[in-house]
């Protein structure tokens, strides 16, 4: 078995390696005439990107200095971001590539047919007393072969820097928006989801929805700051923080994630885990955000005015024996009372839905994060953003807040979610 992930692990390591090896092959050796500065800096620039991309991860995943994860995590993630957009453009470029050359050479090509020009008459002078000469006929030369248009170096060298350049400035440009998207901080959606238990005194109830902030050596303060001002302004009655709040130890992340003392609504601020608490030290976590003031629902149920609010832990909990626990979330309940569940990841509706559960809020998905992200993510959930029903009870996921690795969004902008609950009796 361990031969077989060994084996696996140096495919994939290869497959990483020839895909870079293209990318620098298009971008950099194509588009630089010879040995020289240009092609020796793209080079290292093609070298130290992933290299500090494999050690920002490693140094997250081990735990080392927070000072030194900061130090790398901002060029090793952005790389990570950056890499997927030139292996596109890349790829988009082979399009584009016969294009442009066909265009050019169409230009600089001489003409193909010379025109034919009429034979000019001319006068013989004749000496006194000689017969004159017949009259020849004009020779007409023999039509000029067509001119092929042949690509010269330096016309294959002009195509592959017109597309190896707008590829790579497509690329920059769409990280470079994709940061500003997220470190601006999330915007507010409102969703309207009927209940069909739910009391005519709960009608308008506004859950506010938030998932995914993701702090880290990237994502600090000043962002968890924006946060919860961004919830505060939408006066919500209840506040869901539904898992993967960090990407680091209480000890590093403890002064930014104290900004989350200042989240006001009125029935209080309730917190799920999500599978990065338990990378991160879940039990310190959750006796963390109590101490600030939120309400873990650990495999627990509360009772709201007009309906139940119930949470689970996430299933990578299982790893450490706290797994979630519908059960115990939900057994013994008034099954006549609405139930709202938090749960950080969309495969948990199965189970919500054999509990009967009726509105289930998750996040853990991103929305896919990067495009083309979001299709590989739907193979591994039922939902990726937004409402979707299975038989009585209904799923929403929040694309979330922050972000992790890159901190960058592309085709799936960050959100905080207002769910207001209506009543079919209102």
């Amino acid at each position: 078995m361990v031969i077989v992930f060994v084996l696996v692990g140096l495919l994939a390591l290869a497959a990483v390696a020839g895909l870079y090896w293209y990318v620098w092959r298009r971008l950099v050796r194509d588009t630089t005439s010879g040995p020289g500065p240009a092609r020796r800096a793209g080079t290292v620039v093609f070298v130290a990107g992933p290299v500090l991309m494999i050690a920002a991860v490693a140094a997250e995943r081990a735990g080392a200095p927070f000072w030194f994860q900061r130090v790398l995590a901002w060029p090793g993630f952005l790389w990570m971001a950056l890499s997927i957009y030139l292996l596109l453009g890349a790829v988009a470029g082979e399009v584009v590539r016969p294009l442009l050359r066909r265009v050019v050479e169409r230009r600089r090509a001489p003409s193909a047919t010379a025109p034919h020009t009429a034979p000019v008459p001319h006068t013989v002078s004749v000496p006194t007393g000689a017969a004159p000469r017949e009259p020849q006929e004009p020779q007409e030369l023999p039509p000029a072969e067509p001119s092929r248009p042949v690509t010269t170096p330096s016309r294959r060298l002009f195509v592959s820097r017109a597309v190896g350049g707008a590829a790579a400035a497509v690329a920059v440009g769409t990280v470079g928006y994709g940061t500003y998207g997220v470190l601006r901080g999330p915007r507010v959606k409102r969703v309207t989801v009927p209940l069909a238990k739910l009391p005519r005194s709960a009608h308008g109830y506004r859950i506010a929805v938030v998932s995914d902030i993701h702090l880290g050596p990237v994502l600090g303060r000043d962002f968890c700051q924006r946060v919860v001002d961004t919830i505060n302004s939408t006066q919500p009655d209840l506040i869901a923080v539904v898992g993967d709040l960090v990407d680091g130890s209480v000890k590093d992340l403890g002064p930014a994630a104290a900004p989350l003392a200042r989240l006001r609504a009125r029935h209080g601020s309730y917190f799920v885990t999500g599978n990065h608490e338990y990378y991160s030290g879940a039990a310190r976590w959750v006796r963390e955000v109590r101490e600030l003031g939120l309400h873990p629902l650990e495999n627990a149920r509360t009772e709201m005015a007009g309906f139940d609010l119930a949470g689970v832990n996430d299933v990578a909990g299982e790893s450490e024996g706290h797994g979630p626990d519908f059960g115990r979330a939900l057994g013994d309940r008034d099954t006549s009372r609405a139930v709202v569940l938090l749960a950080h990841q969309p495969v948990q509706i199965h189970d919500a839905v054999k509990h009967g559960v009726d509105l289930q809020l998750s996040g853990h998905t991103h929305g896919g994060q990067l495009w083309p992200g979001n299709y590989i993510a739907e193979l591994a959930n039922p939902r990726v953003a937004g409402l979707e029903r299975y038989g009585d009870t209904q799923l929403y996921v929040s694309r979330g807040a922050g972000a992790w690795g890159p901190p960058t969004r592309v085709g799936a902008p960050s959100d905080i979610t207002v769910v207001e609950l209506a009543s079919p009796q209102a």
